[in-house]
């Protein structure tokens, strides 16, 4: 049986040889650090863009991306504080389920934290950061990391050994992850291509996606407001909206932790499949109210513009710079200057959460929570993916939404429009 120390040398032995192997890749010119905010209480790691968090996965759970290739060497980073900011940046979303991918390409002699430093970390993640743990991906592994994993495996728990998969190549994780909203350095990128051509011999396959197909003419997800309006006798909420609220404001309401946990995959397939088909959706036949959570989750995420459209992301990321007493009037003022149709859905959302944070002391569901849980749902910019910074702008915008509902809508409550075609509503507000 091999002892610790000797394979703790063979990894530092094969971490080595990988070096040697990438020499000419380790000459390309590595991303620059990402815009964080100097006053960032781990402004001195975050700067690197080590950590990232890159919206949710295809089931509504948040994505927290860790790049080997952005640490810096060893003595320009304190581990310590490495660690810490890793804490820092999990505590935001343990209580609900998380995935983790940790991009392994770009880890060196030069500046790999030590051995003792991942024991260390693992003994510090207690239950509540693995509970909730749902996967983590390797990506691009290596000898080294199989050597680690059998030095590691006396203190890992079968349970948690599961939620370990593999990824050889960036294509796959399209099946299971949000893409083109993933943040991968361009680093892994090119890594990926080259092992692809190594794969058989010849320039990099084509990244398998299905082609572009036209939509049904019953779509839901994943098609815009408009084209679901058109197609649904110009209601104004869409049907997936409408019917989730309503579910849950009858049976979810009170339940602890709705829109914090996700559904298996197969069940979110099978009602995504009922909507996009026409065909009625009975939430009471699954038995769990989060189904409907999720679903709507799924939807916001899915739509091709998000609802609060790209034009306004620059505006939210701005409302750091504006003096806390006047947040509230600025966050109005982005949102009426929306169109009228995502502005009606907004407000018929956001109502709807306003009531949820009310029943807070049941479902301790705040309206921080909420917005930890929705901000990325309903803002993203057009190219690339949601940084790591421009989460606390984002979740700020979204708790101000919900918490000042009435400030920022106005007082009333727009359910009762919810079948209201445009032309309906136009007729309403001209007779009052």
């Amino acid at each position: 049986m091999t002892n610790p120390s000797d394979l703790e040398q063979l990894a530092e032995i094969e971490l080595q040889k990988e070096e040697e192997e990438d020499e000419e890749e380790q000459r390309a010119v590595p991303d620059g650090p990402s815009r964080t905010d100097p006053s960032h209480p781990y402004y001195d790691v975050a700067r690197h863009g080590i950590i990232q968090v890159s919206g949710d996965d295809n089931y509504g759970r948040k994505l927290i991306v860790f790049s080997s290739c952005c640490l810096p060497p060893s003595h320009q980073l304190n581990h310590r504080r490495l660690l810490e900011y890793l804490k820092f940046t999990l505590d935001q979303y343990v209580e609900m389920d998380y995935i983790l991918v940790y991009f392994h390409y770009g880890l060196r002699s030069s500046n790999k934290p030590s051995l003792g430093w991942l024991r260390e970390a693992y003994g510090e993640f207690d239950r509540k950061y693995k509970k909730n743990l749902k996967t983590l991906y390797v990506v691009h592994p290596t000898n080294f990391i199989r050597i680690a994993w059998n030095i590691f495996k006396p203190l890992i728990s079968h349970k948690f050994g599961k939620k370990l998969k593999y990824v050889n190549y960036l294509a796959e994780l399209r099946e299971h992850l949000n893409y083109d909203q993933l943040f991968i350095p361009a680093d892994v990128l090119r890594h990926d291509e080259k092992l692809r051509a190594a794969q058989k011999g010849g320039p990099p396959p084509p990244v398998k996606t299905p082609p572009p197909r036209p939509p049904l003419p019953t779509q839901q997800f994943g098609v815009s407001l408009q084209y679901i309006r058109e197609k649904n006798r110009e209601a104004i909420i869409p049907p997936v909206i409408a019917q989730t609220v309503a579910y849950l404001k009858e049976k979810g309401l009170r339940t602890e932790g709705i829109f914090r946990r996700s559904v298996r995959v197969q069940t979110i397939k099978e009602v995504q499949k009922l909507y996009n088909q026409g065909k009625p959706v009975n939430f009471d036949l699954y038995h769990d109210v989060h189904v409907a959570a999720v679903i709507l989750k799924t939807f916001l995420r899915e739509l091709p513009e998000p609802l609060l459209t790209f034009r306004v992301y620059s505006q939210v990321l701005e409302l750091l710079g504006v003096e806390s007493s006047l947040r509230a009037t600025r966050c109005k003022q982005i949102v009426e200057s929306l169109p009228e149709h995502n502005f009606i859905v907004l407000k018929f959302l956001l109502c709807f959460l306003n009531m949820v944070s009310q029943e807070s002391l049941s479902n301790k569901m705040s309206a921080s929570n909420l917005a930890c849980v929705f901000g990325v749902n309903l803002v993203w910019p057009r190219h690339g993916s949601i940084s790591l910074s421009a989460l606390t702008p984002i979740n700020i915008f979204t708790e101000i939404l919900v918490e000042h509902f009435a400030a920022v809508f106005g007082s009333r409550c727009p359910p009762a429009q919810a079948g209201w075609t445009l032309k309906e509503r136009h007729h309403q507000e001209t007779k009052a």
